[in-house]
């Protein structure tokens, strides 16, 4: 039995903001992974089992160790300071599933699109989405293994991105850099309402 006194809740206490921010790109790059890494709670996910059909349309060979997909959403949440607490909606990757996309993002405030530098045009479809949804967004390299298979600069060239749109490098699995990754969306986000404001 627990001996600790119940301790009533701060009635003057005012709750955190919540903020909503979407984790976005294609198959396998690490979305769930990222979820996973920095939610405070067990994080919802709607993983299913890659069938042989579906690893033909998924195109799985540069993951062929990945046995399950995303076919809704990932969800989770983090508690950044007492004034902000991010609730973190994770995209399904395929194509199949983008019909999804317009649903989650609504009341969204940012976006993190995760990329692998190995296969570069799986994320092209997101970056166009938040590009014409106008939606603040952040293009964040999953070094997988811990290495990139291209720079910064380069990626920002190929993926044709604004110099307004932050490009950084992070690992889906740490979870202090996924906590880094998405500071690094709601910094974006609040210098794009500054500016707009």
């Amino acid at each position: 039995m627990d001996s600790k006194p119940y301790a009533e809740p701060d009635a003057g206490a005012k709750p955190p903001t919540p903020v909503k921010i979407v984790i976005a790109g294609g198959f396998g790059v690490g979305k769930t992974t990222a979820v996973g890494a920095i939610s405070e709670i067990k994080p919802l996910t709607t993983e299913a089992a890659i069938t042989s059909v579906a690893a033909g349309i998924d195109r799985t060979g540069h993951v062929p160790s990945k046995t399950t997909t995303t076919v809704a959403l990932d969800f989770g949440c983090i508690t950044i300071d007492s004034d902000v607490k991010l609730y973190l909606f994770g995209t399904p990757g395929q194509d199949r599933f983008g019909f999804m996309w317009q649903d989650i993002v609504i009341g969204a405030l940012g976006a993190l699109v995760i990329v692998d530098t190995r296969r570069l045009d799986d994320c092209y479809p997101a970056v166009d989405y938040f590009e014409k949804a106008g939606l603040p967004f952040v293009v964040g390299i999953n070094r997988f293994d811990g290495l990139m298979a291209h720079e910064l600069n380069d990626v920002r060239w190929a993926l044709a991105v604004s110099d307004d749109v932050p490009v950084i490098a992070f690992d889906a699995r740490n979870k202090l850099s996924v906590r880094d990754a998405l500071l690094a969306v709601l910094h974006n986000t609040f210098a794009k309402a500054s500016a707009n404001a």
